[in-house]
Order: structure tokens, then sequence, then C-alpha cells
């Protein structure tokens, strides 16, 4: 499926082509606005475009503007049947005094049924989990009920497919990533005043220490101030966060988005109410402690530039900038690394489906308003975005720019953390698996089976992981409780596969961390034995939740680890194999 073109890009020199006319600001809030101009026009639409239809004055209808309005704007008020249009400043406060109060309910609405209920876990993501848990269940009881030894050879049977098919997948994306990447057009030098605007999403929920790290590390970015458009985005009730807020001078490309209070409170509502007010043809997610390249944008509108409409999504190589705080973090460390710097670009050149991350990701806002936005319903909102671009014909390209972020390195938050991951994983998967008819004939047979791997497979994987440890006993010539019913050759094949399993997972660890510019790192590897424990621990949990708090998000702490690599020190990039240009 072709993906429609993207909107026309307009840059703030353009807007300014035709200046407004100046004279005295009025104030909209002690001199009301026509509210049949208002309605004529649209509420939404005033307020996203920045402009508002005031009154007819001498045959002439007065429009009022916090900014000079883009040729956009200009455009929606002649659609509208506007005519002989004069302009006159307002203040931004007054302008959104106004506008706000009429336009939240209709917003909020939006921003949490914003995708289509076929689409979203809000109304199809449960059945199939449902059915599928059931399915196993009774199939499982049945089996053990009537022949035991059948049912135990079954279960391991599906544990070595589970382990062969991921073990295959890691293996594929490696060989992928040393490939020679394809040769892609330079981008032509843009002059400044061509570059597109960029806004730049960072939801904030209980982060007022973060906010003062956040803004000087985002002030790092080398972009023109006047093409950059940070939305920081707090919900209406975190009075932590908005008083840590006003204590702050914002730069005049900062501004504060506040959320009202609703139904669910979650990352992708957050960002579908954002998204009403942000500027740019660009939109980029970060998140409260994130450290960017600082010339990450600049190499994002190139790397738009260069490519076509097709092109909806890049994401970026997350990296994290507290690896030596303890044994967990440099584990975490390895499983990022392997994550973004082989997996996902082998992914990428493999042709299947990208998920993305949660952050250090930008879209054409042709893209995401093509796809109806976040699911606000669904906790892994990012993985469930990448599929949904694909079933739209949009793909997603790797860019190898590195964000440092936080680690979560203590054991409760972190399975706490790694339950919402995985539910969220479920859940997309169940809200894929509504219609596999359709899921096939939108993705392909070859993109079709890549999501059952990446989806299913990680969350069998997890779940089946107990039985796979148990092979340690053959290993190390201990009695294996399978032994009065497994042939002591099909308990060695196992180990076996076993054992190479994990040969590749520390190969693949050892090459991400040679990408990552840390080799030594490789050196943890062995303890990935006690840490993929945990996310078996984090996946029952987040089956639990799938039934009782299918909507929950919950909330990782940051701040808790100082920085153990100095920010001020650029970020290594990601090898060549993994480049795009």
């Amino acid at each position: 499926m072709t993906a429609p073109p993207p909107p026309r890009r307009v840059s703030a020199s353009a807007s300014c082509a035709a200046p407004p006319e100046g004279g005295d600001f009025i104030d909209p809030v002690a001199q009301p606005p026509d509210p049949r101009l208002l309605c004529r026009f649209g509420v939404t639409r005033a307020l996203r475009h920045g402009v508002l239809p005031w009154r007819r004055i001498g045959g002439r209808t007065m429009v009022l503007y916090a900014q000079p309005p883009s040729p956009g704007a200009r455009a929606a008020l002649e659609r509208a049947g506007f005519e002989r249009l004069r302009y006159r400043p307002c203040a931004p406060e007054a302008l959104r005094a106004v506008l706000l109060p009429l336009a939240e309910p209709v917003l909020l609405l939006r921003a949490e049924a914003r995708v289509p209920l076929d689409q979203s876990c809000r109304g199809v993501g449960r059945r199939p989990l449902c059915l599928l848990a059931i399915a196993t269940g009774l199939g499982t009881a049945l089996s053990f009920a009537v022949a035991p030894a059948a049912a135990l050879a079954l279960v391991c049977a599906l544990c070595a497919l589970t382990l062969c098919i991921n073990t295959a997948l890691k293996i594929a994306a490696a060989l992928a990533t040393l490939r020679r990447p394809p040769v892609r057009p330079r981008p032509a030098p843009t002059s400044a005043e061509m570059l597109p605007v960029i806004s730049l999403l960072v939801p904030l929920l209980r982060e007022e220490r973060m906010l003062a790290p956040l803004l000087d590390r985002l002030a790092r970015l080398d972009y023109p101030r006047d093409r950059l458009d940070l939305c920081l985005i707090v919900e209406a009730d975190d009075c932590a966060t908005r008083a840590a807020l006003s204590r702050l001078a914002l730069p005049g490309w900062a501004r504060q988005v506040v959320v009202p209070t609703g139904r669910i409170r979650t990352k992708p509502r957050a960002l579908n109410y954002a998204m009403f007010f942000a500027r740019g043809s660009l939109i980029g997610i970060y998140d409260a402690e994130d450290a960017p390249a600082p010339d990450q944008l600049l190499r994002v509108a190139a790397r738009f530039a260069a490519r076509g409409p097709e092109i909806g999504c890049l994401q970026g190589v997350l990296d994290y900038y507290n690896a030596r705080s303890n044994w967990i973090a440099r584990c975490f460390t390895l499983e990022y690394a392997s994550w973004f710097r082989v997996v996902l670009p082998g992914l990428d050149r493999l042709g299947l489906v990208v998920p993305l991350g949660g952050t250090t990701l930008f879209l054409r806002r042709h893209a995401i308003e093509t796809v109806g936005g976040w699911d606000a319903h669904n906790v892994t909102e990012d993985a469930d975005l990448g599929l949904r671009l694909a079933r739209r014909g949009f793909r997603t390209e790797l860019i190898d720019s590195v964000t440092l972020e936080e680690a979560n390195a203590r054991p409760w938050p972190w399975i706490k953390q790694r339950s919402r991951w995985l539910k969220g994983y479920a859940m997309s998967w169940g809200v894929a698996m509504h219609d596999p008819d359709r899921l096939w004939r939108e993705l392909g047979p070859w993109r079709f089976m890549g999501v059952q791997a990446l989806f299913l497979g990680t969350l069998a994987q997890f779940t089946l992981a107990p039985v796979l440890w148990s092979f340690w006993l053959v290993i190390f010539g201990l009695p294996h409780p399978m032994s009065p019913w497994l042939d002591r050759q099909d308990l060695l094949g196992l180990a076996l596969v076993f054992v190479l399993s994990e040969c590749v997972t520390y190969a693949v660890a050892a090459v991400a961390a040679r990408r990552a510019g840390q080799p030594k790192l490789a050196l943890w590897a062995p303890l990935l034995q006690l840490y993929f424990p945990l996310a078996t621990l984090a996946v029952w949990r987040a089956m639990w939740q799938v039934l009782r708090r299918p909507f929950h998000w919950e909330k990782t702490r940051h701040g808790v680890f100082d920085p153990t690599t100095p920010l001020s020190v650029p970020p290594p990039p990601s090898p060549r194999p993994a480049s795009a240009g």
C-alpha cells in the first residue's frame, strides 16, 4: 500500500511573506468574539492555527493572532469563506483563555478515542488473548490428564520451537546488518530558512526534579530556534510538576501544554492531546531524562528531506548514561545495545515491521495523522504505532543518532516497567490478530510471520523460560524432572539447542557492545542469566494485568541514578552497517 503524499512543507520565512497588519493589542477576554464567526470557523481549527475570527467591522473580518498567521492558517480562513480580512495582535494567554474552555471537551474526547475501535485495545485487544489463554490452559490440562508424557513432550517441543525462532531472528538480523547499506542520495545542503518546523513532544508526569536538566539538555540541540517547537506536556492535576515549571523561565521556543483529567492517564493520551497544539510538520518524541546528540534534529530533517513520503518515521538509537551504576544497569545497557544496534537495524534490512522505541522517534505529521495518532489505551504505544504505520504502507528507518537516557536499574521498578512493556506487547498482538485475514493482506506473508515472531515469540519465550532453564540440569549431568518421560538423547538435543541459543545471545551482545563503543561491557554478558529471569516474573505479572488492569500505566521514576558517563561527551555513533546515510 502506497502512503499518501505528505502535506506541503511551510517554512517560517514563508509564513511571514505577507506580514499581518499591526495595531494595538485586543483583549478577546474583555471584548468577546462574535460566536457566529467562531462557530463558522471551528474552535479546534482556530486553536490549532492560532487565529481567532473576532468581529466584523466596517465590512471586514477582524482576525486576532498571537503569532503571525502561517499560510496554512490564511488558507483555512479563506476556505471558511472569510473575505476582506484584517489582522490584529492579541496576547497568547488571552487567545488560549477564550478558545481552550470551548475546545477542551472535544479535544479530550478525541485524544482518548482517536484510533478507531477495531484498531484499539480499548475495544478488541483482550479477546484474542483470552481465547488463546483459555485454549492453551484447557489443552494443557486435558493433555496432562490423558497423556502426561505426550503433554510434556509437547511443552518441550513448544519451548524448542520458540527458542529456535527467536534465535534464528537474532542471527538473521545480525547478518543483515553486516551487509553494505543501500546507497542513498545525500540531501542537498538546506538553508536555515528552509528547515521544517519540528515539534518536540515531551510528556511529563511527576518529573519536577528532571525539568531543569531536561531544558539544559534540549538547549544543546543545534537547530534554529524559530523552527523549534518544544511542548512540555503536563497533567492538569500534577501540581508538583506544574509548580516547578512555573518557577522556570522557559525559552521562547518552549511552552507548556496542560492535559485535562480524563478517564485514563497514559502517555499516548497525553501525546494525542498535545498534537492539537503542535506546530511542526515533523513530530519528535522525547522522555524527561533524555540527552539527545546536539546534531540530532539536523540529521532528522536532512534524512526526511532526502527520503520519499513512504518513510513515515525515523527511530534513533537509545543508550544509557548510567551504564555502570550496578549490574542491572550494565545488563540493561547490553540488552538495549543488542536491540537498537543489531536487532532493529536488522529488522529494517530484512523488510520486517520495526517496533518503535518510546523516545527519540520522529514522525512526519502526515503519517501520524493518517494512522489516527496513538492508541490512548495501549501502554506500549510505541510498538503498536510501528505496527499500524506498517499496515498503512509507511516505512520506518533507523537513524544513527544517539540519545542517552537513564537505565531503570532497581529490581522491582524494573519488573514493573517491563510488565507494562510486555502487557502492551500482548495487547498490540491481540489487536492485530483480531482480524488476522486483514493483517495478512496489509502486511503480506513475510511481515505477518515477522509480527508473530516478534510479539508472540517474545511473550512465549519469557513465559516458558523456566522450562528452558531446567536444561542446565542436563548440561551439568544432574537428573532432569522429565527424564522418566523423555529419552536421554531427546534431553541432550534440547539442552544443545538451549546452549546454542545462549551462545548467540552472548555473541550478539558482544557485537552490540563493540558497536556502542563499550566493548568491555560484553564481559558482563554471563549475568544476563540472572537478568532475564526478571522478565519472566514481569510477563506473568503482565498477563494478570491484562485481565485486571489492562490500561493502567505504571510510572517509571527518573532521576534516581546519576550519570556515570559525562553527558558533555558526544555519544558514540552507530556502526556503519546500521547507518542509513
